[in-house]
């Protein structure tokens, strides 16, 4: 999984050909811990076929809430 901020969103996720996948998590948040390694299991089973990414939304607030993300855990 590719982990992505500011600083790399626009590359790696809004202009990338294909499907993608951002997880949208946060530290604090104990579901998406939980949810984790089951996104990691289908990045590792649809590699190829799609692009997997995970946000830190704490370290990131205002790029999630660009991208409309209002509750945790996201996945978009």
């Amino acid at each position: 999984m590719i982990e992505v901020d500011k600083k790399n969103f626009e590359e790696e996720v809004l202009k990338a050909e294909g499907l993608v996948v951002v997880d949208y998590w946060s530290p604090k948040c104990e579901p998406c811990k939980e949810l984790m390694p089951h996104v990691a299991q289908l990045a590792e089973k649809y590699q190829g076929k799609a692009k997997f990414c995970k946000l830190d939304t704490a370290a990131n607030r205002r790029l999630a809430i660009s991208q409309k993300v209002l509750g945790l855990p996201t996945i978009a």
